[in-house]
């Protein structure tokens, strides 16, 4: 078990920034799945809906790290918080997924919800080990990356 201690406001920036880059590219890779699935090809609105995906979900990612370092914080970090604090995320991300994609496609329909439900499956894995990696990074290497020593 890792003792959760406080980050700092860069390494849930980073965090952010890595999880988002994974998880766009599933988003991108599922909307194309689903929309081929279909018949209805679309590398423009796979990208349009990772695109938007990343702005939006990048904050809101961010604001919800930032909560649960209140929740965690100097508590050694179980796989079933974890799993609880990936479950929450999954509620939200999926839920803007399924508006996102809505939007972009003019529908909510099936396919909106087929992407969202799509997503759920393959996000909920990443989500998970990525947050295990990142329990594994000590904070002061983040640190002193950026700023020269350890604080």
């Amino acid at each position: 078990m890792t003792t959760y201690k406080k980050e700092s406001h860069i390494r849930s920036l980073l965090k952010g920034i890595s999880w988002r880059i994974v998880a766009t590219t599933d988003t991108v890779l599922v909307v194309l799945l689903i929309t081929c699935l279909i018949g209805e090809c679309s590398i423009d609105n796979a990208i349009k809906i990772g695109s938007i995906e990343f702005l939006i979900k990048f904050v809101v990612y961010y604001l919800h790290e930032r909560i649960w370092q209140k929740v965690l914080f100097n508590k050694a970090v179980t796989q079933r918080q974890t799993l609880q604090k990936t479950i929450s995320w999954r509620i939200i991300a999926t839920t803007m997924t399924f508006l996102i994609s809505g939007s972009v496609l003019n529908a909510f329909d099936e396919i909106a919800l087929y992407i969202a439900l799509t997503e759920l499956f393959t996000k909920f894995v990443l989500y998970y080990l990525h947050e295990r990696l990142w329990l594994k990074l000590p904070l002061g290497r983040i640190r002193q990356f950026f700023f020269g020593k350890k604080r």
